[in-house]
């Protein structure tokens, strides 16, 4: 579905390697989980991915469905099936849910949003309410998720969707990005530090400094970052707890 080769991302100003040489390969109906440090060059790459910034784009190529589109504008990436979710997306607040969803959606039918919604597990009653803080950090998660999914992406490319959620909240999330990949038959490019993430990852790839460092099975692209990141430990302990 996705196959970047050798892309190469700099800044302008001083030419400095955000990106360097980065592989990446994403198959058809597949989890695909970006591992990385801060400031290893992961969210960079997914802007790439998506269009922004082109001017940062050095060398490389990005392939999607067969198309070449490294040089294409957002929108037409758009066009083609790609989506991104911000790790921090813009707040609406005091925007009812119903116009929030459609901001994006306006031509989709209400049968489109009624589907979304029980693919997110939402009830209708929740298109009245208004995007505040009486929303709980789930019910938020849920109804970014709800915007996405309302566009029916090939490819959608989530940024830390799990950061800063309880452990209860994140599980849910996971099994909702399980139940998004069956239902609109599509895949998703998971950024995240989570090990827990590989209870649903198909397969993983590391990225540090920039470059691309292994692709595989998830547990052993893991135990890589973990060894990266000095936090062997931690992973540990973290399998260690689930097995319980």
């Amino acid at each position: 579905m996705l196959k970047v080769t050798d892309l190469t991302l700099k800044t302008k100003s001083d030419k400095k390697i955000i990106v360097d040489k980065a592989n990446l390969e994403i198959g058809k109906n597949e989890i695909h989980c970006l591992l990385g440090k801060n400031g290893s060059g992961k969210t960079s790459l997914a802007y790439a991915l998506m269009g922004i910034n082109l001017s940062l784009i050095e060398s490389g190529e990005i392939v999607f469905l067969g198309k070449n589109i490294t040089k294409k504008k957002i929108h037409k990436r758009a066009k083609l099936g790609l989506t991104l979710a911000f790790q921090e997306p813009a707040r609406f607040e005091g925007l009812s849910v119903k116009d929030f969803l459609l901001a994006g959606n306006k031509r989709k039918a209400r049968k489109n949003i009624e589907n979304t919604l029980k693919i997110l597990d939402l009830d209708e009653t929740i298109l009245n309410r208004k995007i505040d803080d009486k929303l709980s950090g789930g019910e938020r998660k849920r109804i970014e998720l709800a915007s996405v999914v309302l566009m029916e992406p090939k490819l959608m490319i989530l940024d830390e969707p799990d950061a800063s959620l309880d452990i209860i909240v994140y599980n849910e999330l996971y099994d909702l990005l399980l139940k998004i990949k069956k239902q609109l038959k599509c895949s998703i490019l998971l950024i995240t530090h989570r090990e827990e993430a590989g209870l649903i990852a198909d397969k993983a790839t590391l990225i540090d400094q920039g470059k691309t460092i292994t692709s595989g099975k998830f547990r052993a692209v893991m135990l890589e970052y973990c060894r990266r990141s000095n936090a062997k430990k931690k992973c540990m302990a973290g399998r260690k707890a689930r097995n319980k």
